[in-house]
């Protein structure tokens, strides 16, 4: 059972990774606000206490992994390593920048703690299912955990990974859709209907799940009902909100990439700021 203050903990840890997320982005002036922020709340439970990592040595061999497949959300994945310690917060301030090691979609080659690199959208799902079995066939008992875009299942090649993984029984591969309702170009119901998600990956073989990917209590209590789950890997469908945290950003309809002007970033802050002392103080 998770208690109050582990929830609390990972609730304040989900608004810190929104925070340094947007001043990165808003430091270079564009960015991917909406899938960034959307996956925030889940990144907060994997980095604030359910994965287990080092910060002090990234490439642990015994580590679990965490491949985002939707590469695009790189800042929120470079905030939670930043927090975690991984390296300075300064240098999320390089965001994009010429001679940056945080490159716009994540690069294992660049970044400490980015286990794999991802960006072309579908990839990260074969990966995600070469390191799982890789791991289990060295017999280390670690888990990978990999983030899938609701747009980038679209892809072929993620129907085929999971297709794979499900032969394999890999029960120690958890999935999560990042459910935001929305891609690149428009609504994914009107773009590519996804259908019932959780259905689809039940009938490739897989467990599968549906929670409130802002509920930080529903993600981390998903996450250990598929630990208990045996001889088939699992999925966890994430209903966000695409720019979740910033009013703005999540009643814009464009919100997957967005120039964010220096007012916009003192209003996003300004709004996240006060929900974080909000929480602090509750």
């Amino acid at each position: 059972m998770l208690g109050a203050e582990k929830i609390k903990e990972f609730e304040i840890f989900a608004l810190k990774i929104r925070i340094e997320a947007m001043k990165a982005i808003g430091n270079l002036g564009f960015g991917h606000v909406g899938g960034a922020l959307s996956i925030a709340d889940a990144l907060a439970v994997l980095y604030g206490g359910v994965m287990n990592v080092d910060p002090k040595n990234p490439r642990w061999d015994d580590r679990d992994w965490l491949i985002c497949s939707k590469g695009h959300a790189g800042p929120a994945v470079y905030a939670a390593l930043a927090l975690r310690g991984y390296f300075p917060l300064e240098e999320l301030m390089t965001l994009n920048k010429p001679g940056t090691h945080l490159p716009s979609h994540c690069d294992r080659n660049l970044t400490i703690g980015v286990d794999m690199t991802t960006g072309s959208l579908g990839q990260g799902s074969s990966l995600a299912v070469g390191v799982a079995l890789g791991n289990r066939l060295d017999g280390r008992e670690n888990y990978t955990y990999l983030i899938l875009g609701d747009g980038e299942i679209q892809e072929g090649q993620v129907w085929e990974a999971a297709l794979y993984a499900a032969q394999q029984k890999l029960d120690n591969l958890i999935a999560f859709i990042d459910y935001n309702k929305k891609q690149l170009d428009g609504f994914t119901k009107e773009i590519n209907d996804l259908g019932d998600i959780k259905a689809k990956f039940e009938s490739f073989g897989w467990h599968g799940q549906e929670v409130d990917g802002s509920n930080v209590k529903e993600i981390y209590e998903a996450i250990e009902r598929a630990k208990e789950v045996k001889g088939k890997p699992s999925v966890i469908v994430l209903h966000t909100i695409k720019g979740k945290g910033w009013s703005f950003a999540e009643n814009t309809a464009s919100n997957h990439h967005m120039t964010v002007s220096k007012e916009q970033m003192e209003e996003a802050l300004d709004e996240l700021y006060k929900k974080l002392e909000k929480a602090v103080t509750r």
